[in-house]
């Protein structure tokens, strides 16, 4: 094989990897303004476990450690989701950051919570009320009947009071049962979304004042019910960076952080969105 033929296969194959790279890692986007509030998506804080479905989920403490080092040393400061303001301005500070952590899962005490207090971090726990002996992930996909996630240990409501009286973290609700919003009537609909609410402050005695729609899943009767349950913020799993005074509070988006992703990955999100 000549050489120019050899060059022409390595220069293939680099551009190969490259473009393979650069679909994984979009580097090439622009840096979104450090101004607008970084809203992170969390579940558990463990390790993954050997071929389970939902390892996405599950974000290794080492990783969630290492992700919390990088954000302290780059500069960003932490926040509730509280703490932005009511008429969707956003905080002052540049390089905003606001922890979420949905459903409840007990992990959540046992490794975020004393990592959290190491780097003097704060987080938002949308916290599903009734959560005890639910396969939730059956709820819209009915062959997601592994009981993985059911089988996940939840946090017990003194885990959560642990958590509050600390200051590191501020509960938001993810309806009662954490519920598929969509084939909900009108009536069960106010029940889980303004019952969570009522739930979770009568159990622990604090303002609910943000809300995640289970599953990412919700429509414009959903945010109407989110408002008129006394909702400031809601959730979303839509990707992307919120853009204050221009998105809905209550259709807010967020950055999912996955278990498959590497620090490379975390902080170009964190830059790009």
């Amino acid at each position: 094989m000549s050489a120019l033929l050899i060059g022409s296969v390595g220069l293939l194959a680099a551009a190969t990897v490259g473009a393979a790279f650069s679909r994984r890692y979009p580097w090439w986007r622009r840096t979104a303004d450090y101004r607008r509030p970084r809203i992170l998506m969390y579940h558990m804080i463990r390790a993954p476990v050997a071929g389970a479905q939902f390892n996405k989920l599950r974000v290794s403490p080492a990783a969630f450690e290492g992700q919390l080092q990088w954000l302290v040393r780059d500069g960003w400061t932490f926040a509730f989701l509280s703490e932005l303001t009511a008429d969707g301005r956003g905080p002052s500070t540049p390089k905003t950051v606001v922890l979420t952590f949905d459903d409840g899962y007990h992990d959540n005490y046992l490794a975020a919570h004393p990592l959290l207090d190491k780097y003097d971090a704060k987080a938002t726990l949308f916290l599903v009320a009734d959560r005890f002996d639910r396969d939730w992930s059956k709820t819209k996909k009915a062959h997601h009947d592994s009981g993985e996630l059911a089988a996940e240990p939840k946090l017990s409501n003194d885990d959560v009071r642990a958590m509050l009286a600390s200051g590191r973290w501020e509960l938001g609700a993810h309806t009662l049962t954490h519920a598929f919003l969509p084939r909900l009537t009108p009536a069960e609909r106010e029940q889980e979304v303004a019952g969570g609410k009522t739930a979770l402050e009568t159990e622990f005695g604090v303002p609910v004042r943000s809300f995640a729609y289970p599953f990412g899943v919700f429509g414009d009767a959903d945010v109407a019910a989110a408002r008129a349950a006394g909702y400031r913020f809601a959730a979303t799993t839509e990707s992307g960076v919120y853009t204050p005074g221009v998105d809905d509070p209550l259709r807010l988006k967020r950055l999912k952080v996955s278990g498959k992703q590497g620090l490379f990955g975390f902080r170009l999100r964190l830059r790009t969105g």
